[in-house]
């Protein structure tokens, strides 16, 4: 019984691993592209001056009395910060690295103990989550050449 487990969980594991790298292989493919990373950087720019992710923003506002622990749109910020960073033959480990550093800022460092971390990263996976379905539903909508 616990070897079962235990290969479930291995096998769990492997099969995001093999995601993720599948995925990193399609991204250095993109980011190769010039004119494939100006397009999505110009259809998320749009997104942002055409105030698309407005109905997303009024989510991510949390309902606190303390203006203090109010939420102010991490996320939106880690995506601003990736786009800003997101340039033609950029290394997928710059890119990996600024999500690290914002997560770090963000997330980590405010968490005062292992159960605040747990809250926190928690929310910011389950609202950046949302965040980016809702980039990728108005891009697959509102800017299809986005997607090359």
């Amino acid at each position: 019984s616990s070897s079962l487990t235990e290969a479930k969980e291995f096998v769990k594991r492997l099969r995001r691993q093999t995601d993720l790298c599948n995925m990193v292989k399609t991204v250095r493919a993109l980011l190769n592209n010039n004119s494939t990373v100006t397009v999505l950087r110009s259809g998320l720019h749009a997104i942002f001056n055409e105030k698309s992710l407005d109905v997303t923003k009024d989510l991510f506002q949390e309902k606190s009395r303390n203006p203090k622990k109010r939420q102010k749109n991490i996320q939106l910020k880690c995506l601003k910060n990736f786009i800003s960073s997101l340039t033609s033959s950029t290394d997928i480990r710059d890119l990996l690295r600024c999500l690290s550093s914002d997560l770090q800022t963000f997330v980590i460092k405010p968490s005062k103990s292992k159960e605040a971390f747990k809250e926190q990263a928690s929310d910011f996976m389950l609202k950046w989550n949302l965040l980016l379905s809702n980039v990728g539903k108005i891009l697959t909508i509102n800017r299809t050449d986005s997607f090359g």
